[in-house]
């Protein structure tokens, strides 16, 4: 909206009434429409070219000018000066139609006139001439409304109704609209509004009403907006009528309840840290002094965004939602996230805030999505689940490439047995003159908390070669050794042990052979009895062997009825264990 327009409407209050921000600065030229500069050409060069189209369909969010532009569309038609593309606001179809009384310009409510009769008096209607101006103008918003029957009833007039009328339809929710409908009219897509623009418009209102506010104040403002011009005004309202005088920023987060900057990033810090309790405690203090669970979660969704466009675009990242000096405490914790995992953390989010609508433990639900934030890192992801569902289902293809019998440096083979056993009887020393253990010992601790929990189920390792450590895994623990062998795994462990050890070293991992008693590598696995083989495929099934890993047991005891013979022979015959 242009300052002159701002200026006389603000000249226009009467003191004996107030109206409302929204309404005393509604756009009243297509130059005053905010973000929606192509579809204001459009009409305009449409009305000066005498090429105005009998239908049209405006779409978009709430509050970003569909209905503001439908009304000045309709002035320029019908203006006494007109069609003109700059109505005078000045004659009397100008103000009757910014007012909502002209007699021929009708705004109809499609959520209240939906039915057909309330078409059929429409098509009644059309036949007659407008009585004052050049067109019958019908705005129907929230067109969507209408029934499967309304819009059937009003096909045909829409497709050729008379050169008197126009129908210019508004909507939030195209996709509700019938095909047959959108066919036949011009569509045009209103988009959000950048904060940018609106907190620009706002301080142009501020001026307009002789009041001060703080740039970072009315940033907040079009931020909690989301992108509704309406919807910032309203809130421009309220904080006027809370801060009574300047409005501050500090005035706008207790009128609204939005979180400092400052508990942001400390909330961020901790969930960075894998600080699960101090996060708790942050979300705690926020929630205790007035901010909604809802809010906070909302604005932890920007902070991770922000988070996210620094980690991708470094300096050339744009519209972010921190302000003041807060950027280089976004870009500092940016620059030492992964991409992948703020994408994961943003969809821990966005779910849980999904899961807010409707629920009474809001404060429950962020403290969770809290927590798995902070123990993000620790998580396994679909894809390492997969592989270990693979894995349970057949040889690990690890095993294919172990070394050959006659290999020094593989701890099973007959040469290295003696190799192997005497480095490890040994305090072995790496570099630096620290103790194997010990550099072993803080690359385990360096790991997740699932990784971790695999590496300590292996023997101490021992140095095999130069710069090469071995480790073993018993028997019993094959699921553990599979998950540590997977390439990514195997490279997060060998990069724990570059950055510990100070150079980089090889690792082996291995598998002790099975013993008669418990059968884990399917490629050396003797043929027994049908009781034997099903003890084998419990071992080879994933959640089974699982439980047996977790509690460290044999099965003692099978029921008779487990398995048949068919499945016995397919155990007995295949190379490759079935699933049970």
């Amino acid at each position: 909206m242009t300052r002159r327009a701002i200026q006389d409407q603000a000249a226009e209050r009467e003191d004996s009434e107030y109206t409302v921000v929204a309404r005393r600065y509604r756009p009243r030229q297509f130059v005053d429409l905010i973000g929606q500069e192509a579809i204001a050409r459009t009409l305009t060069n449409a009305i000066s070219t005498g090429t105005v189209a009998h239908a049209y369909l405006f779409t978009g969010a709430r509050g970003v000018g569909k209905t503001s532009c439908a009304r000045i569309l309709a002035k320029a038609l019908n203006c006494q000066q007109g069609p003109t593309p700059t109505p005078c606001d000045t004659c009397s179809s100008c103000i009757a139609v910014g007012n909502g009384e002209d007699i021929d310009v009708r705004e109809i409510d499609g959520a209240s006139n939906r039915g057909i009769d309330d078409v059929r008096a429409i098509r009644q209607e059309v036949a007659t001439r407008p009585t004052r101006g050049r067109y019958k103008i019908y705005i129907i918003d929230e067109v969507h409304m209408l029934t499967k029957e309304s819009f059937n009833a009003l096909l045909k007039t829409l497709e050729e109704p008379p050169p008197h009328v126009k129908f210019i339809f508004a909507t939030t929710e195209v996709q509700k609209v019938p095909a047959t409908i959108v066919s036949r009219c011009q569509r045009f897509d209103f988009g959000h509004l950048s904060p940018v623009q609106i907190a620009e418009h706002l301080q142009r209102i501020v001026e307009a009403e002789k009041r001060q506010a703080d740039r970072d104040a009315l940033e907040m403002i079009a931020r909690r907006a989301n992108g509704s011009m309406r919807d910032a005004q309203s809130l421009l309202d309220q904080a006027f009528a809370f801060a009574g005088g300047a409005i501050t920023a500090e005035a706008v987060r207790n009128l609204f309840g939005i979180p400092k900057g400052e508990l942001l990033g400390q909330l961020a810090d901790a969930i960075l840290r894998h600080d699960a309790a101090s996060a708790l405690k942050l979300v705690a203090g926020a929630c205790h002094s007035g901010i909604a669970p809802a809010d906070l979660m909302d604005q932890l969704i920007d902070y991770w965004r922000d988070l996210l466009l620094v980690a991708c675009l470094g300096k050339e990242a744009q519209d972010l939602h921190v302000i003041g000096g807060l950027r280089d405490q976004v870009t500092s914790q940016a620059n030492s996230c992964d991409v992948d995992l703020l994408l994961s953390g943003l969809d821990v989010l966005t779910q849980a805030r999904n899961r807010l609508r409707g629920t009474s433990h809001a404060l429950t639900l962020l403290e969770a999505a809290v927590v798995r934030l902070a123990r993000l890192e620790q998580l396994i992801p679909v894809q390492q689940l997969w592989e270990r569902w693979e894995l349970s289902r057949g040889p690990s293809s690890a095993t294919n490439s172990r070394p050959q019998a006659n290999d020094p440096n593989d701890p099973k083979s007959e040469i290295g047995k003696k190799k192997f056993s005497d480095l490890s009887s040994s305090p072995v020393m790496a570099p630096a003159d620290r103790p194997i253990e010990e550099i072993w010992a803080e690359v385990v601790s360096r790991m997740g908390l699932m990784m971790s929990n695999r590496l300590r189920q292996a023997n101490s390792p021992a140095i095999i070669g130069p710069k090469t450590l071995v480790i073993r895994f018993p028997a019993q623990y094959n699921a553990a050794y599979e998950y540590c062998v997977q390439p990514a795994n195997r490279q997060l462990i060998e990069n724990a042990l570059r950055d510990v050890a100070g150079a980089s070293w090889s690792l082996r991992i291995e598998l002790e052979a099975a013993t008669s008693n418990a059968v884990t590598c399917p490629e050396v696995a003797p043929r027994s009895s049908s009781k034997q083989r099903l003890e084998q495929t419990m071992r080879e099934h994933a959640l089974l062997a699982r439980a047996m890993e977790v509690l460290d047991a044999v099965p003692t005891n099978i029921d008779p009825e487990f398995g048949n013979a068919a499945n016995d022979a397919s155990v007995s015959d295949r190379n490759e264990p079935e699933d049970l």
